[in-house]
């Protein structure tokens, strides 16, 4: 590894450890030669280059940076950190690299993205599903919040903390 400063070939690696969600390996490193110290990112290159198909047809190469901004623009201005919008971004660039192997329909990866953004914020999700269903007249607006308001709160698998109140009797005690 070059040295950032000095540009000599002699360093030695202090710390590594998993970045990322163990996609990334970070590496601090110490330069030999001058002292000084720099870290280093190692990730996986994704070889297989995968094709987005656009509503048009038109093919695009997958840009995760493209998606993120996607979700960003739907999160302006919602208390929803920046590491957490960069999760749902890397964890559908994971999926899409899984289950596609040449072309991805951008349907399909609008379908993941709002899908998670359900899950976090209702108003970033109508955000990003307005754009992603093309919704043209407010009665499709409508038919979503409506749609979204009558979802349980809890999640599907979620078991209750505690019995319900009738609960305890039904036992016995």
């Amino acid at each position: 590894m070059l040295c950032p400063y000095c540009n000599r070939d002699n360093d030695k690696v202090i710390d590594s450890r998993a970045a990322e969600s163990g996609g990334t390996i970070r590496r601090r490193r110490e330069c030999v030669e001058c002292g000084k110290r720099f870290t280093t990112y190692e990730r996986v290159e994704k070889t297989a280059r995968l094709v987005v198909v656009k509503k048009d047809g038109s093919r695009v190469p997958f840009d995760l940076e493209s998606v993120l901004r996607g979700i960003q623009a739907a999160c302006g201005k919602r208390p929803i950190p920046e590491a957490q919008k960069e999760r749902i971004a890397s964890e559908v660039d994971d999926e899409v690299h899984r289950d596609f192997e040449r072309e991805v329909p951008s349907s399909e990866i609008g379908r993941r993205v709002a899908r998670k953004l359900r899950d976090i914020d209702q108003v970033a999700y109508v955000r990003f599903a307005s754009v992603y269903h093309d919704f043209r007249t407010i009665e499709e607006f409508q038919s979503e919040i409506s749609d979204l308001t009558s979802r349980p709160k809890t999640l599907p698998n979620e078991q209750p903390l505690f019995d319900p109140p009738d609960a305890s009797a039904r036992r016995g005690e």
